[in-house]
C-alpha cells in the first residue's frame, strides 16, 4: 500500500505524514515547500499545477490521496490574496482530481469557515453554506468541485497543536505570555471556537479514507470554548498570568463555530475530546524545544556577539 499526502510541509500534512509513516505505511509526500522525510517517506517538491511526471505518477498509482495542499489564512485581503486563493485552492484540487484515478480513497480538506460561524446551534453538513470572505469562499469552490463524486470532504474546525502556524492564536499567545506581552483577542473573550486536537483530524482523516467516507464530514468536538478559556489554559501551561487585551475582529471571523458531530459518528465510530492544557503543553514545548535547539546550533563568540545572538532570538521567537 502507498498513501499520497498533498500539502505534507503543512500543519496538518506533517502530523498525518508522520502518523502513517509510523505504522509503516509508504508515504509520498508533496509539497512545493521541503516536504518532511524519513524511513518509508518519498519526499516530491513540486508544484501541484506544474504537472510534475513524478507527482502525476504517484497520484495515478496511489492506494489512497489525502488533498490537503492550499493556501491558508482567513484575514488576508485584496485582488493578490484571492488570485493566490484560486490557484491554490480551487485550481490544485481541479488538477488532483483530473489525475486521481476512479476507485483509490480520496480525502479532500476544506474547512468550517465555509458555514460562516453557528448561529445559536451546531453547523450541520447539510446547512447552507455561508462563506465570509475569500478563504472561506474558495473552501465551497473547493467542495463544488468535490460534488458528485466519491470523495471525502473534511470540514474540519479550529485545529490545535503541535505544529501549528505561527499566525493562529494558540501560538501568538504562547509567544506573548513567554514575552510577558498581553494576550490580544479579537473581538470579545466570549467568542467560541470547536478547538479540535490535531491527532484526532489525523485520526479522521485516515478513518475516512479506510471506511470510504463519500461528501462532506464535520471534524470537531462538538463542545465550542470562550476564547477566555483558551487564554486562560495558555496562563496555565505557562504558569504565568496575562492581560488579556480585546481588539475589533475582522468582518471575515465568524463569532462562533460549533460543530455538528452526529455524522461523524455514524461515519467513524468516534468523536473527537479535546483536552485544552494537553493541547497548549504540546505545542509549547515543541516551540520550546525548536527554540532551544537554535540557541544551542549557535557559536558562543564574545560577550557583544552572544548579545546580539540574544536579541535575534528574541525576534526570532516572535511570529511574523
Amino acid at each position: 500500500m502507498s498513501v499520497v499526502v498533498t500539502g505534507a510541509a503543512g500543519f496538518l500534512g506533517r502530523a498525518l505524514v508522520a502518523s502513517l509513516a509510523a505504522d509503516g505505511i509508504p508515504v509520498v509526500a508533496v509539497d512545493r515547500r521541503p516536504p518532511p522525510d524519513g524511513p518509508g517517506v518519498t519526499a516530491l517538491r513540486a508544484d501541484l499545477l506544474d504537472r510534475d511526471p513524478a507527482v502525476t505518477e504517484a497520484l495515478r498509482r496511489a492506494d489512497a490521496v489525502f488533498h490537503l495542499a492550499g493556501r491558508p489564512g482567513v484575514r488576508d485581503t485584496g485582488a493578490a490574496a484571492d488570485a493566490a486563493r484560486t490557484r491554490d485552492n480551487v485550481h490544485a484540487t481541479a488538477a488532483v482530481l483530473a489525475t486521481v484515478p476512479p476507485g483509490p480513497p480520496l480525502v479532500v480538506t476544506s474547512s468550517s469557515s465555509v458555514y460562516g460561524g453557528a448561529a445559536g446551534r451546531p453547523s450541520r453538513e447539510s446547512d447552507p453554506l455561508r462563506p465570509l470572505g475569500g478563504y472561506a469562499r474558495s473552501k465551497v469552490a473547493v467542495e463544488r468541485l468535490c460534488a458528485g463524486r466519491p470523495v471525502a470532504v473534511l470540514r474540519p474546525f479550529t485545529v490545535a497543536g503541535e505544529g501549528q502556524r505561527a499566525d493562529m492564536a494558540l501560538a501568538r499567545w504562547i509567544a506573548a505570555v513567554r514575552a510577558g506581552e498581553p494576550i490580544r483577542i479579537l473581538g470579545s473573550a466570549r467568542r467560541t471556537r470547536d478547538v479540535t486536537d490535531v491527532r484526532d483530524v489525523v485520526r479522521a482523516a485516515r478513518l475516512a479514507a479506510e471506511r470510504g467516507v463519500v461528501g462532506p464530514l464535520n471534524v470537531g468536538t462538538g463542545r465550542p470554548r470562550t476564547l477566555a478559556e483558551l487564554a486562560g489554559a495558555v496562563c496555565r501551561v505557562l504558569g504565568a498570568p496575562a492581560e488579556l487585551v480585546v481588539g475589533p475582529a475582522a468582518a471575515v471571523e465568524a463569532a462562533a463555530t460549533w460543530a455538528d458531530t452526529t455524522r461523524l459518528r455514524r461515519s467513524l465510530g468516534f468523536v473527537p475530546v479535546t483536552d485544552l492544557d494537553d493541547v497548549v503543553a504540546r505545542q509549547a514545548r515543541q516551540t520550546a524545544d525548536h527554540q532551544a535547539t537554535q540557541t544551542a546550533d549557535r557559536p558562543v563568540g564574545r560577550p557583544a556577539d552572544r548579545a546580539a545572538g540574544q536579541v535575534a532570538a528574541a525576534i526570532e521567537a516572535v511570529p511574523a
